[in-house]
């Protein structure tokens, strides 16, 4: 949510803000205030944010706190912040009515006077129904019929027609109820959190003198050098100035395995340092580090509806009415139609009125969707909002670019071989051909110059070097002129044959780019290059296909190349030469197709393919924060497995919230029967209407251990 011009925009935290009661209540109080544009409600951070005129928001606070609530300004990027303390519970008084209630009961079946029943019931009601009351009347005041409102209606209506025992009874069931979905909620609420304790609250900084210090990781900033002993959490994001260790990554990409770090590799706030001890350069301060970004992205995620809510929300707003206008009619109806009992009327319009509120519905799906976020989050996918993870599993077709995402990236020598020998040269020919690519800054060059020096070679003296755009390098080894280059550099020299072409062309066929060494009369040796497919990409596209995803590769690599690496990985489909706008394209020749369509990219070139597509796939997200900020989908590592996992969540995320559906519908129906029909008494409905708030619940929470 944006302010426009001239408006302003608050983010309030309202501790009291549980469910969908209170966010009706709130709406319909702030809907009527001048001044007051938007309203964005997110139920699982208690946060509420108002797009506002000037001079309004002292308007709006003064609003809230009349519905005995205690709005909290937040200031920007403080949603990180740990949310207060839930209000202590009184379990003394909350087992003295329970127990007042109990002996109200009891005094109803063994016939003692109705003075004491009543009494009993009295004392239990006010014991632990104070607040309901006192929510109900502010409900009511604000022309709104929450829950606190119909049960506090529900247990007078049942005193009124001496129903004692059970008034009190129902009172003390729900306030119970109450406080374990309240409880419950919170594990959901705060199951994101959960990865803010994997930061250490210190960190061992260097001081100007040279010695070091103890200080709050908080107060880091950026270019503080810190040391990390074996077994420590690392306290920020920054870069490793000395040392080396293997580092548990877990917390952000997911990895099962610790990576070798060392100077100038990245480490990233809440990795665990496994054995070594290093020092690094802090380069992001505590409020925006990696792990801060995805405990802000997930939060915002968190507040978005995705669609399965957005019905829901509009649903319930449908449903309440309706079903107190059924209590009304079957309070009166019968009676007067059919000379029905007003006591039996009047009760069976008591337990509708009970079962009528929609909580279970409700917080069915951000229950779930919380959950799903968390387990993600948790495997080193971040997930920008529910409607990516609630749509994941329609995807049917899944783009993918080739350099970064199949492949390593980075280019390496997988061929050189002498070609024409008959006159030897002075030096090898594989050794003058690494002495002229060395000198060279193009990416094959580099590769056939690195393999050199890895295997210890050294390198000869060139002079006279020159680039020859476009086709290679040409420069003197002892007085003599070699050239290094493409095929077209060949012709152009006059030095290529059939069987050059030849193998030339096999080379190209699977996927490799191919240089040649030439003196000017004859061609001396030949090299191949190419980027590697990454060990895990072939078995990415095979549990994607077992997914029913079909997969497509956009790169710009030459179509021969394209072609050999998809037949390498299993790709469905390849095509070669791609620009940005071909690739674009390509997503839109696909969007037109039955079902969604993801793509997959790390560079610039992808962005508007990325923007395109259903679902966009950033890889190797962490420590970009750009990444994390833009994509849909963000994958911490370069583990393309990962697309697999986040399809099978958004199943299973699917699959809870058609479960929590079923569930909260399913169970109102049979208690609305039975209520109708008189076989329902108040207690049965308190366990109705709570009880299917706690099984969707907790079957949302079932998503967590998807993390494990």
């Amino acid at each position: 949510m944006t302010a426009g011009p001239g408006q302003l925009l608050a983010r309030l935290r309202i501790g009291q803000m549980d469910c969908p009661t209170e966010e009706t209540l709130i709406r319909k109080k702030l809907n009527a205030l001048d001044g007051v544009h938007a309203l964005d409600f997110n139920l699982m951070q208690r946060i509420l944010t108002v797009v506002h005129a000037e001079g309004a928001l002292d308007r709006i606070i003064a609003a809230i706190k009349s519905l005995d609530m205690t709005p909290e300004p937040l200031a920007d990027g403080a949603a990180n912040a740990p949310a207060p303390e839930a209000k202590r519970v009184n379990w003394w008084l909350i087992g003295g009515s329970g127990l007042l209630a109990a002996m109200s009961e009891f005094s109803h079946f063994a016939d003692w006077p109705l003075a004491i029943t009543a009494a009993l019931a009295v004392a239990s009601i006010l014991a632990c129904g104070l607040t309901t009351y006192r929510k109900g009347w502010i409900a009511v005041r604000n022309g709104n019929l929450n829950i606190n409102a119909l049960m506090s209606i529900a247990v007078t209506g049942a005193v009124m027609i001496g129903q004692w025992p059970e008034a009190a009874m129902v009172m003390f069931l729900f306030t119970i109820a109450e406080l374990i979905e309240a409880r419950s909620l919170d594990r959901a609420r705060n199951a994101i959190r959960g990865l803010l304790d994997l930061a250490p609250e210190t960190a061992t900084v260097r001081q100007a003198d040279g010695s070091w210090a103890e200080v709050p990781a908080a107060q880091l900033q950026v270019g503080a050098i810190v040391r990390v002993r074996p077994g420590e959490r690392i306290a920020a994001d920054g870069i490793i100035v000395s040392g080396s260790s293997a580092i548990d990554q877990s917390p952000i990409t997911g990895e099962s395995l610790p990576v070798e770090k060392a100077q100038d590799d990245p480490v990233f706030a809440a990795t665990v340092n496994a054995a070594g001890s290093f020092e690094y350069r802090v380069t992001a301060a505590a409020g925006n580090t990696t792990l801060a970004r995805i405990i802000h992205a997930v939060e915002q995620a968190q507040g978005a509806r995705a669609p399965t809510q957005r019905f829901i929300d509009k649903f319930s707003r449908i449903y309440t009415p309706a079903v107190v206008g059924v209590a009304v009619l079957v309070a009166v109806l019968p009676p007067l139609l059919w000379s029905q009992p007003w006591f039996d009327a009047i009760y069976r319009a008591l337990a509708l009125l009970i079962i009528a509120c929609p909580c279970a519905l409700v917080i069915s799906t951000p229950v779930s969707i919380v959950s799903g976020l968390t387990a993600a989050s948790r495997r080193g996918i971040l997930v920008k909002g529910g409607v990516y993870l609630e749509e994941g599993r329609n995807l049917k077709w899944l783009a993918l670019d080739k350099t970064g995402t199949l492949t390593h990236g980075k280019p390496v020598q997988t061929d050189l071989q002498d070609w024409d020998v008959s006159d030897q040269t002075r030096h090898p020919a594989a050794l003058i051909a690494a002495s002229l690519a060395a000198r060279s800054d193009h990416p094959v060059s580099l590769a056939v110059a690195n393999a050199a020096r890895d295997a210890g070679t050294a390198l000869l003296d060139v002079d006279a070097f020159t680039a020859l755009p476009g086709r290679g390098v040409s420069a003197q080894i002892d007085g003599v002129t070699f050239q290094l280059g493409n095929r077209r550099l060949m012709r152009e020299l006059g030095v290529s044959s059939p069987k050059l072409e030849a193998r030339l062309d096999e080379l190209e066929r699977q996927g490799k780019s191919a240089i040649a060494l030439t003196d000017g009369s004859r061609v001396l040796a030949l090299a191949a290059v190419a980027d590697t497919v990454k060990p895990t990409s072939a078995a990415a596209i095979a549990d994607l296909h077992s997914l029913g995803v079909r997969t497509l590769m956009l790169t710009g690599d030459n179509t021969p190349t394209a072609q050999a690496i998809a037949k390498q990985v299993g790709i469905d489909e390849a095509r070669g030469d791609q620009l940005p706008e071909d690739k674009l394209a390509a997503i839109e020749s696909k969007l037109s197709q039955q079902g969604k369509v993801g793509m997959v990219g790390d560079g610039i070139n992808d962005a508007p393919a990325l923007a395109r597509a259903d679902i966009g796939f950033a890889m190797g997200a962490a420590g970009t924060g750009t990444a994390i900020e833009t994509a849909d989908v963000a994958l911490m590592d370069d583990d393309l497995r990962k697309i697999g996992t986040f399809l099978r969540l958004s199943i299973a995320t699917h699959r809870v919230l058609i479960q929590n559906i079923v569930m909260a519908l399913g169970i109102k129906v049979v208690f609305l029967v039975l209520a109708m029909t008189g076989h329902a008494t108040l207690w049965m409905a308190v366990f109705a209407d709570v009880g299917a708030s706690l099984l969707v619940v907790a079957n949302g929470l079932r998503l967590l251990r998807a993390a494990k």
